[in-house]
């Protein structure tokens, strides 16, 4: 009906659409045995805790958009700062295509929102390289959920600030992270998923901050 209010849409779903954890498990678990299977799993109830954490925002309204891109900068600017000093570059040449710190910023100034609080991270290994990357990398998967959710909101400042959640569309980013896993074998598989612990528990502290 013209003229008729939009229906209000439901919260967030949590970090299950955010990380795209429900494709992301489907399709890992389709893979053959190895390292990232095994990721996968050692990272199966981090996946849970920060889906229940989240799982209050909501991308339609201003305030909810706002938290969720706080929350994520406050984990992936410190994080993508140490992959970086670990000389990310060496194992993912294309990492300037990967990375999502500009993009991320960009929408908070967008949205008049202040600085995030950023939380501390180790240093990293090569392989905790890689199982950062896993987390990091993995988080694209729901990004298309997430822009559609975005694309329903009635405010069109929300619908402008998605440099974030659009990064790497039409890119192959999580297959050739994939390749990069599978054609090289010399990772520490307990230092990567070590890793990938801190990553989740990097935003899971990042979110407790927005």
């Amino acid at each position: 009906m013209p003229g008729a209010p939009r229906p209000r849409q439901p919260a967030f779903s949590g970090i299950s659409c955010w990380l795209g954890l429900r494709t992301f498990q489907r399709r890992e678990a389709a893979a053959s045995p190895g390292l990232r299977e095994r990721l996968r799993d050692a990272t199966s109830a981090a996946h849970r805790d920060l889906d229940a954490q989240l799982s209050a925002f909501d991308l339609t309204e201003l305030s909810g958009y706002r938290r969720f891109l706080q929350a994520s900068a406050g984990a992936l600017l410190p994080l993508e700062t140490a992959l970086v000093e670990a000389d990310v570059s060496r194992a993912f040449p294309d990492w300037p295509e990967r990375s999502r710190s500009v993009a991320i910023l960009a929408d908070l100034e967008r949205l008049g929102s202040a600085a995030p609080r950023l939380v501390s991270v180790p240093p990293l290994t090569r392989s905790g390289v890689l199982g950062t990357m896993y987390v990091l990398e993995g988080s694209r998967l729901g990004a298309k959920f997430l822009l559609k959710m975005v694309a329903d909101s009635a405010n069109p400042r929300i619908c402008e600030a998605v440099a974030y959640l659009s990064h790497g569309t039409g890119r192959r980013l999580w297959q050739s992270f994939l390749a990069k896993l599978a054609i090289d074998e010399r990772w520490d598989e307990d230092e990567a998923i070590a890793a990938a612990h801190i990553a989740f528990a990097a935003f899971e502290q990042a979110a407790d901050r927005s």
